[in-house]
């Protein structure tokens, strides 16, 4: 079975972006392999803010992902490149990972992070930490949530002063 993976940025204060949604604060680290990140995903997994900023840059998807957009607002035929899934999405995302290929890239955000993680359907968790303190935006984990134990997998400090930790979701301890 595909893993789910939960691969995002946050400020040290736990926020995924800004209060409008700004990720202008996130750096980029010369000593990430983003080349050799992108092999391990064919599917990628986005909430509705999340594809929109990335869509008014002009890109409705990935090139070499395929791209599921969870929203109850976005029209299938105004984004032919992606597949946008509204009602029974849960039960869309365990068929995905039942199929065949590379691991599935939850990239954002917080509230699609959430509804996945309360159904069981994420793996890991691999925050890469921004050595920034943004005060207010919207959080890795949105409430209500209930607690959910994880076990330390790897990690690794880079000279920017990015943090990157990796957890395995330990499913037997969800509450």
């Amino acid at each position: 079975m595909r893993r789910i993976r939960y691969v995002v940025a946050a400020s040290l204060d736990g926020y995924i972006a800004g209060p409008k949604g700004e990720a202008d604060w996130i750096i980029f680290d010369p000593e990430v392999d983003f080349a050799k990140m992108f092999k391990e995903f064919d599917t990628v997994l986005l909430g509705r803010r999340t594809f929109e900023a990335m869509a008014h840059g002009g890109n409705h998807s990935i090139p070499g992902l395929q791209t599921f957009v969870f929203s109850q607002t976005l029209r299938q035929r105004d984004y032919p490149d992606v597949t946008i899934l509204a009602d029974g999405s849960e039960e869309m995302v365990a068929t995905i990972r039942r199929e065949p290929g590379k691991d599935i890239w939850l990239m954002g955000g917080g509230a699609l992070f959430r509804s996945l993680l309360e159904v069981g359907l994420v793996d890991t968790v691999e925050v890469s930490f921004v050595p920034v303190l943004l005060g207010a935006g919207i959080p890795l984990l949105p409430p209500p949530t209930g607690e959910t134990k994880l076990e330390l997998l790897g990690h690794k400090m880079y000279g920017t002063g990015i943090v990157s930790l990796q957890y395995a979701i330990k499913s037997e301890t969800r509450s």
